[in-house]
């Protein structure tokens, strides 16, 4: 089962330690000292000792390069990186940070200015020490990830994740066909993906087809194939998805919407293993095992007539049912840093870190659009944000006004007791927030402002709410 990271796990907090490369100077021992009052472990390097021979020392969390006024070339750099791999640079320039290329200020996780600010310098050591923990344990996750079983490329450790990797192993060794049922944007076809490369087709095609999104006059091309001059526009044989993904797997997602006519098509070649192109009148036989998905009802469809009977039995042989986010929220934070780090390159290679306000927003909100939507979010709270993602950093889906059920209301103070009751002041509380949502009519922001507590607090609790 996979490893669990967890952004909020107190261990990528702590101090760490700090290599200080720079000439022989006042400014190295002072930016040192204050790193060590602050907690963290400090060492300083002469540079030119440094780069003639780099010492053999332990591998630390963040290499200070400070420069003597000499800009910092790619030559340079790369010395430091090859010499302490898995660590987060940050360069302190006496007066060229302005002018370093572009490129090589890129690759520093920041670039501060002599004279530095203590507060500054100390802020950034720790957003680099927290950088480098989460790069070590996302190399180390991946590591255990490429040693574990067939799941090893989903993510998430919560119980309805767990019900669905023991699923999937009974599964993806077998031909069984597999039918997955979820809503959009719960990796449908990233864990058909899965099963294909977990089982004896994975040297084999993976090919994945979306049905909603192909025209119904299209779709037993795509399926089939076609001949030349077979319609308006066939001007070469062009194959069909089950041709390509011969000898391995074809996902068809959103098998419901296939249309009736070519339901019957689909049906023969899952009986038969064959096949006519478009226009053709050569047999073609083929190897292939299927993979199917749908967000619809689809029992509901069989029995409506919309989905043919027979081509239910065949597809649906193995249900696996994929949960909605908001089912294993307890997998957002691990979701976000997998997310960070697959974009990292569009932010300088940098896993920026969450604001536990931030955090608590992200894991408290219901994710119509499920991981789709929250990949999408990361992505753009990443690109937006120049050092820690905050809640500004989100997108307005998230933190606008918007309206919300409220919770079970308060009896009135008629119906609450005699005089000499005590309430709790947990409960004084709810009273609280569900007389501000009455009157703001559901508006969390205002709700919040008159309360006088912060949205992302308002968030926390009425999510304890509705679990009570």
């Amino acid at each position: 089962m996979p490893t669990s990271i967890d952004l909020r796990d107190p261990h990528l907090q702590q101090p760490g330690s700090v290599l200080v490369v720079g000439p022989p100077s006042e400014t190295c021992e002072n930016v040192a000292s204050w790193l060590r009052d602050d907690g963290h472990g400090a060492v300083v390097l002469d540079s030119q000792d440094w780069l003639e021979e780099p010492p053999n020392t332990s591998n630390p969390h963040v290499v200070l390069y400070v420069s003597d006024g000499h800009a910092v070339d790619d030559a340079t750099l790369d010395r430091l990186l090859e010499s302490h791999p898995m660590v987060t640079p940050i360069l302190l320039a006496a007066d060229d940070g302005e002018r370093l290329p572009k490129p090589v200020m890129n690759r520093f996780f920041d670039v501060l200015e002599a004279p530095v600010d203590r507060k500054r310098l100390t802020s950034s050591i720790r957003q680099a020490v927290r950088q480098a923990r989460l790069s070590r344990d996302l190399t180390r996750l991946t590591s255990e990830e490429r040693r574990g079983g067939p799941v090893r490329n989903l993510i998430g450790s919560a119980p309805a994740m767990v019900a669905l990797y023991d699923q999937l192993e009974r599964v993806v060794a077998t031909e069984v066909p597999v039918f997955l049922h979820g809503e959009s944007g719960t990796g449908k076809e990233l864990i058909a993906r899965a099963v294909h490369d977990a089982g004896p087709r994975r040297t084999r095609p993976f090919v994945a087809l979306n049905c909603a999104a192909i025209p119904e006059g299209l779709q037993e091309s795509e399926l089939f194939g076609h001949e030349r001059g077979a319609f308006t526009g066939a001007t070469t044989t062009s194959p069909g998805r089950f041709e390509q993904a011969h000898g391995g797997t074809l996902f068809l997602d959103e098998i419901g919407d296939i249309h009736p006519s070519v339901q019957a098509k689909l049906l023969r070649v899952l009986q038969e293993g064959t096949f006519y192109r478009v226009g053709g009148s050569k047999k073609i036989k083929v190897d292939v095992r299927v993979i199917s998905a749908t967000h619809r009802d689809i029992e509901s469809m069989t029995r409506s007539g919309s989905f043919r009977e027979d081509l239910y039995y065949r597809v649906v042989v193995y249900p696996i049912r994929v949960p909605p986010l908001r089912e294993r929220r307890e997998d957002v934070p691990q979701l976000i840093l997998h997310f960070l780090s697959k974009h990292a390159a569009e932010v300088a290679g940098k896993i920026k870190p969450v604001d536990p306000d931030a955090l608590d927003l992200l894991c408290s909100y219901q994710w119509p659009g499920n991981v789709r939507e929250l990949e999408n979010v990361v992505r753009r709270a990443a690109l937006a944000s120049n050092d820690v993602i905050r809640i500004a950093s989100l997108p307005g889906s998230l933190t606008r006004d918007r309206t919300v059920p409220l919770p079970d209301r308060a009896p009135s103070s008629a119906e609450s007791g005699s005089a000499e009751e005590i309430i709790s002041l947990a409960e004084l509380e709810r009273r609280a927030i569900v007389r501000a949502l009455e009157l703001t009519g559901g508006n969390l922001a205002e709700s919040a402002r008159r309360l006088g507590i912060g949205r992302a607090t308002l968030y926390r609790k009425l999510a304890s709410y509705e679990k009570t």
